[in-house]
């Protein structure tokens, strides 16, 4: 087995391009012997996760999935969480010498991937107004403060809840996480945030569903 490492550093993922992600991802698996791809990151890196995100998009949109992906953050984070992965020296050497798994690999319709969480929320901090669902099961349908959908490991590959308002958090009972396949939002004012980071534009729809090829991450 060869692999070859990126590091966020090297193309930060808050401030690169699409195309220049996609460049950088394509230079490192050019070589046709390499099987496995590490995603560094170090401890003051503030996304880690939404690198390692884009990271395998380009890949699923190359269709280059064969490829593992290991991951070495320097800190936890919500997709270490997700995945039971460790952080640190830990991470470099499991995503180095441990054994890549199959898992669900969450993406939306926009063709990004999801691996720590997102948000259906309203915008401009509003109350979304519209209707979920997760499968067939109807999440809500009126008004809400939101959505948060996490992937699992497990199948069938997501969950979906409902959020609670904003200063009520403590007072709020909290909701039973649901699963499925994939989650569907439709509303007037609908915006998306994934990994942390809000797109403004509000959009009338959103997806996220388990993609037809699994993920292959070095887990174990």
């Amino acid at each position: 087995m060869s692999f070859v490492l990126i590091a966020s550093s090297e193309v930060p993922a808050t401030t690169a391009s699409p195309r220049a992600v996609r460049d950088e991802v394509k230079a490192r698996i050019a070589d046709p012997a390499v099987s496995r791809l590490i995603v560094t990151a170090g401890p003051d890196d503030t996304h880690p996760d939404r690198f390692l995100s884009q990271v395998i998009a380009v890949l699923m949109r190359a269709e280059r999935l064969d490829v593992e992906v290991g991951y070495a953050p320097g800190q936890p984070t919500e997709t270490t969480a997700v995945y039971r992965l460790p952080h640190g020296a830990a991470a470099r050497e499991l995503a180095e010498q441990g054994t890549a798994v199959r898992l669900p690999l969450i993406r939306d319709d926009a063709a990004t991937v999801l691996l720590g969480s997102a948000r259906h929320l309203g915008a401009e901090g509003a109350r979304l107004h519209g209707e979920s669902y997760v499968d067939d099961h109807r999440l809500f349908s009126g008004t809400v403060s939101g959505i948060r959908i996490e992937p699992t490991r497990e199948l069938p590959g997501l969950r979906a809840r409902l959020e609670a308002p904003a200063g009520w958090r403590r007072l709020w009972r909290r909701e039973p996480w649901y699963p499925g396949r994939a989650v569907q939002t439709g509303g007037s004012n609908l915006v998306v945030e994934r990994e942390g980071a809000l797109t403004e534009r509000a959009v009338k729809r959103s997806t996220f569903y388990r993609h037809d090829v699994d993920l292959k991450l070095v887990c174990r």
